[in-house]
């Protein structure tokens, strides 16, 4: 893709997609603007890389519209000091973004061909403040706990308990939450023993499969 051209695609998205529609955390809408996201979707596809919609990432996955990213990192409060806990690596992108706005990723994938493309993506990019992980997202990572935050890009019935387990005290967990194929985008924040949800609004994600998720 022409670089004069993609720039101005990626400022447009930020500025049309995202800005406009009351994202406006500036670190997270800059990161957004410098993130070459058509990087991160198959040749066939980087035509509509910067448009407002999911992408097949092959594997039955797909890269979450632009939007939905920025709303859902936005949603995490990032000050830069954080370690995150992202559960669904898929194409990576979500993973850089987290990566330039806190100090440390680690980011759990069931499969291992999307968790290693990934790595080689954001390696390119200079990214290397991410451990990756290949495994049951619905656990976690409990052997780098505790996390100041946790974001999900799967849909869950509910919060898995591990993840509760693992989340730091004042730390927030940000994901999909509901049925197979309809959730609501949800909040919760830690304090004091005690939880509480915020809906963000409605969503649909792919499901997250394991033990705290769905069955495959």
């Amino acid at each position: 893709m022409d670089m004069v051209k993609e720039d101005l695609l990626r400022r447009r998205m930020v500025e049309e997609q995202i800005r406009a529609r009351g994202v406006c955390d500036e670190r997270v809408l800059s990161v957004l603007e410098e993130v070459p996201r058509h990087l991160f979707v198959p040749p066939g596809l980087q035509g509509r890389a910067y448009d407002d919609d999911p992408l097949p990432i092959g594997e039955g996955q797909t890269i979450s519209q632009p939007f939905i990213v920025a709303e859902m990192t936005q949603a995490l409060r990032l000050s830069g000091s954080e370690k995150v806990l992202e559960i669904g690596t898929g194409s990576g992108y979500q993973t850089a973004i987290l990566a330039k706005l806190c100090r440390e990723v680690v980011t759990v994938e069931r499969l291992a061909s999307l968790s290693g493309a990934a790595r080689k993506r954001l390696l390119a990019l200079g990214i290397s403040n991410v451990e990756y992980v290949v495994g049951d997202g619905s656990l976690g990572c409990p052997e780098k706990a505790p996390y100041d935050r946790i974001l999900s890009a799967a849909a869950s019935p509910d919060v898995p308990v591990p993840w509760m387990e693992q989340l730091a005290e004042g730390g927030i967990v940000v994901l999909p939450m509901g049925e197979r194929f309809e959730q609501v985008l949800a909040r919760v924040t830690r304090h004091g023993g005690k939880t509480r949800t915020e809906v963000l609004g409605g969503c649909r994600f792919v499901p997250l499969i394991g033990e705290h998720g769905f069955r495959d």
